[in-house]
């Protein structure tokens, strides 16, 4: 049987190149994840220099039910992995997924890795699975995140209030934002317009 979402690679045109995840990749990830040390942000699942193992394993478990499909992200001009971005809560039958779990090392912020990450993503998402809407997630504190979801064109749907009980005994207000089929044109356009100003 065909899952909804498939392992697939994705090639850019500038800065990113995505690939699925792999165990092979945890040396990568670690190196990249000590790079701005995004594991060390509270309300984040980023990985750390020491949890890249682990991190990995949680993202692979996560996929091997046709639910999700982690890439890996690698920058085009030195070949480096810079970040991962995942495909998640894929929903089949209504034709919908999330994009999140998405981080990059220090050096790869603010240049246009995730715009053409998120371009790559968002396209294959809605010219090749035909998907009905997008959604993104994010903590309500992470305003780094909620800014770079924005940028993209999604419009928030609500917060979810105590929507998740994380580890340290506090609770997660989750911003939920969508794209939908018919705003994808436009959303799009911004992105490659982005892009060809090469900024993020």
């Amino acid at each position: 049987m065909t899952r909804f979402v498939e392992p697939v690679r994705l090639q850019g045109q500038r800065w990113v190149s995505l690939e699925p995840l792999l165990t092979d990749h945890v040396p990568e990830i670690a190196t990249a994840a000590a790079d701005g040390d995004s594991g060390s942000l509270w309300f984040t699942a980023a990985p750390g220099e020491r949890t890249a193992d682990a991190w990995v394993q949680r993202m692979l478990d996560l996929q091997a039910d046709g639910h999700g499909l982690t890439f890996v992200v690698r920058r085009l001009s030195d070949g480096a992995l810079v970040g991962s971005s995942s495909y998640l809560n894929v929903d089949p039958p209504n034709r919908r997924l999330e994009i999140g779990a998405t981080w990059y090392s220090g050096s790869a912020r603010r240049t246009g890795v995730n715009a053409e990450t998120k371009l790559l993503m968002l396209r294959h998402a809605f010219e090749q699975l035909d998907c009905v809407a997008v959604e993104f997630r994010t903590h309500f504190f992470n305003r780094t995140s909620r800014a770079a979801i924005e940028r993209l064109g999604a419009k928030q749907d609500g917060i979810l209030r105590s929507h998740q009980l994380l580890a340290d005994g506090s609770r997660r207000d989750t911003v939920v934002y969508s794209i939908l089929d018919i705003e994808w044109p436009a959303a799009r356009n911004n992105l490659q317009f982005r892009l060809d100003r090469h900024s993020d």
